[in-house]
């Protein structure tokens, strides 16, 4: 009787943490590259000003390369419970500024997205949600520029 109990405990317990687990859907990265019609300092100033008010909190490699934490869902001290264990999608940024010509600039935005369907899942890439897409991110972008 305890080795019934036994195997259908276990059973029960490699059911539970695998449930809902399978492959990631396929999908494309989700990245945009346009040419605007700005100096690459304005746009600089453009795409850490529309990812901070965005809640990604921005880290400057040089002055071409920007990259972003973890999106910052929620205010307060929970905030690292739902990015690490609680969360369905968490999503990350890193953009190219390059200078084209002295009135133009290349614009590379990759958004990375993650989500999960448990709290015992893992973290796997997925399509990024419309909100942090790249195409929204750039129009975003192009509304502080004043580029219509």
């Amino acid at each position: 009787m305890t080795r019934v109990l036994r195997l259908l405990s276990l059973a029960l317990i490699v059911l539970w943490t695998s449930a809902c687990a399978g492959p990631s859907i396929p999908h494309e990265p989700d990245v945009i590259e346009v040419t605007l019609p700005a100096p690459a300092d304005r746009v600089n100033t453009a795409v850490i000003q529309v990812l901070t008010e965005g809640g990604y909190s921005v880290d400057r490699k040089d002055d071409e390369n920007l990259t972003t934490g973890y999106r910052k869902e929620i205010s307060g001290p929970w905030d690292w419970l739902l990015r690490r264990r609680f969360g369905t999608g968490r999503s990350r940024v890193e953009a190219v500024v390059t200078p084209a010509s002295e009135h133009s600039s290349r614009l590379r935005l990759h958004v990375l997205y993650e989500s999960k369907d448990g709290i015992f899942t893992r973290w796997d890439e997925s399509p990024t949600a419309q909100p942090q897409s790249a195409e929204n991110q750039l129009r975003l972008i192009k509304n502080a520029l004043q580029i219509l």
